[in-house]
């Protein structure tokens, strides 16, 4: 048994135990039930390191600043939070860099060698560079017991979707890989006098999710990699805004020949998607518009979004699952389904 598989194992025991407990447990704060966070970031020393090296400013790039990071101050997040496991990426902004990638993916599997039972990564690759990609997904998966990887909406420009990226995903659908989505900044933004473009992730990073799996759609991707397991971020960015619009500019656009026809609904159907973000009290409901209670897994971007935050927004989110019966779905069984 690889550590691939041995992580495995360890998650869907770990998560099987909550799952039989969970029940039994009776907790006077809704904030302390038993969860799973597969939206989560990990600001490395290899990765500062990448970006001096590569000459990558994060503040200017970003509009924010590099949050303070620390595998300490990370589990107490975690006790905080009633949070048991935690699946990190890589923080953004992305690194291209395929020396840079095996160093931080390096530190990532000594990270969770230390903390087995709190820690599980996906891996980084240097997109676009499809040779490098596959080589270090190979690594990661086999050597470093990564769960899956963590793909930009965009690499240098080249998005989702985009058939220069077929090989590296013919070699994640031959795995069954975990595909975990993250939104990077389009290369040119209107950066002054307007806030969106300063700060990306008030608007750019969930338009430019939504454009990344847009373009999958649209080109097929997941019809053509059926085997991938997809997560798309923050509640599903704009695509809950989108299901109309683009199901009916598809079928358009297909009647004109201008692309092959999608079946949109069927499409957003095969994918997953993290609650990081602002569930509560409209996007959890904005996203069923497009998706099933099957599909839907815990994220908290921790720790781009401070601590004090998520655990106010969780406390709320904790009492409307509770309400509706969906705790341990959502907490839970979809993970494990996730990563079955």
């Amino acid at each position: 048994m690889n550590r691939r598989e041995f992580l495995k194992l360890c998650l869907t025991l770990t998560i099987g135990g909550l799952a039989m407990t969970a029940d039994a447990a009776k907790f006077d704060d809704i904030t302390s039930a038993r969860t799973i966070d597969f939206h989560a970031h990990a600001i490395l020393p290899s990765y500062i390191d990448a970006l001096k090296t590569l000459h990558i400013d994060a503040a200017a790039e970003e509009g924010f600043p590099l949050p303070q990071w620390s595998a300490e101050n990370h589990l107490q997040f975690m006790s905080d939070a009633g949070i048991d496991f935690t699946v990190l990426s890589m923080a953004t902004p992305h690194i291209p860099d395929k020396f840079a990638a095996r160093a931080v993916n390096e530190e990532f599997a000594e990270l969770c060698r230390r903390f087995p039972k709190k820690f599980a990564f996906a891996a980084t690759l240097p997109l676009p560079d499809i040779d490098g990609s596959i080589a270090e997904f190979h690594y990661a998966t086999e050597k470093l017991g990564a769960l899956g990887v963590k793909v930009a909406s965009h690499s240098n420009g080249v998005y989702l979707g985009d058939e220069r990226l077929d090989p590296i995903f013919a070699a994640l659908n031959e795995k069954n890989s975990l595909v975990i989505i993250h939104p990077s900044p389009a290369q040119s933004l209107p950066r002054t006098g307007v806030v969106t473009g300063k700060v990306v992730a008030l608007f750019e990073y969930p338009v430019d999710t939504t454009r990344a799996v847009l373009n999958m759609l649209a080109n097929g991707t997941l019809e053509k990699f059926p085997r991938l397991k997809v997560v798309v971020p923050h509640c599903g960015s704009f695509l809950p805004y989108m299901k109309q619009r683009a199901g009916a500019m598809f079928q358009m656009l297909a009647s004109m020949n201008l692309m092959e026809p999608v079946d949109f609904a069927a499409s957003v159907g095969k994918l997953f998607f993290d609650t990081a973000g602002d569930p509560m009290p409209e996007q959890f409901d904005m996203l069923l518009k497009i998706t099933s209670l099957d599909k839907i897994i815990f994220g908290t971007d921790y720790p781009y979004v401070p601590a004090p935050v998520i655990l106010r927004k969780k406390k709320i989110f904790d009492a409307e699952l509770a309400r509706r019966g969906l705790t341990d779905k959502i907490y839970v069984d979809n993970s494990r389904a996730l990563l079955g």
